[in-house]
């Protein structure tokens, strides 16, 4: 885990890649939260919705961006977090999470990051925000 001492307005977090991600990871994801909508598994149905090929459930990247979040600052940490979906997701891509330290409250003990899921030779999926407690 990343200490205080570590930490200044700025500092970026490491970034870190995930992928590629598959149709199997999409149904997996679509498995466990319930979602089944078939635009995110089924060709015929996102082709005829206007899509090349089924893309991502937007809640699978934001909980990859959490994971990432969390694997660097302890789940128990956490106090906010937020997230805002920008562009699909498909199979085959590689995703790239980052972030940066924005804010840092010593009274609260807290610190402010953006986050950011990049997709590689794309743009971005995902942006974030998110506030963790640290030592």
């Amino acid at each position: 885990m990343i200490a205080r001492s570590d930490l200044a307005v700025g500092t970026a977090l490491e970034p870190q890649e995930y992928g590629p991600l598959t149709l199997t990871d999409f149904v997996r994801y679509q498995g466990a939260s319930g979602d089944f909508n078939p635009i995110h598994h089924d060709t015929a149905f996102a082709k005829a919705a206007g899509f090349p090929e089924p893309f991502s459930v937007g809640m699978l990247q934001a909980g990859i961006l959490g994971s990432y979040a969390t694997d660097r600052f302890g789940a128990a940490n956490v106090r906010r977090f937020a997230v805002s979906f920008r562009e699909q997701v498909w199979a085959g891509d590689v995703l790239v999470c980052s972030g940066e330290v924005v804010a840092i409250d010593d009274d609260a003990g807290t610190v402010d990051l953006v986050l950011e899921v990049r997709r590689v030779g794309g743009g971005t999926a995902i942006r974030g925000e998110a506030t963790f407690v640290v030592a």
